[in-house]
């Protein structure tokens, strides 16, 4: 989870010195699939007996972050 969740800010500090428009976009899908997956490591600790469950703000703000990244693309794309 930490690795995934590292590399959420990596690409979008990464997009800030894309190469082109289509390289930005890229870089920020990258950003949106590693926030995907830190929700399903997420959802796995929550439902989980062994594991501590995350607090529901963990699960408010990976969605702010989620919906900040997809409205970015969807701009960066128009």
């Amino acid at each position: 989870m930490f690795k995934s969740g590292t590399l959420i800010g990596e690409n979008v500090r990464e997009s800030q010195n894309a190469e082109s428009k289509a390289d930005f976009i890229h870089k920020m899908k990258i950003s949106a699939k590693e926030a995907d997956e830190v929700e399903y490591w997420l959802l796995l600790c929550k439902h989980s007996k062994l594991l501590t469950s995350p607090n529901e703000e963990v699960f408010h703000d990976l969605k702010a972050i989620q919906l900040m990244l997809s409205k970015i693309i969807s701009t960066s794309k128009s």
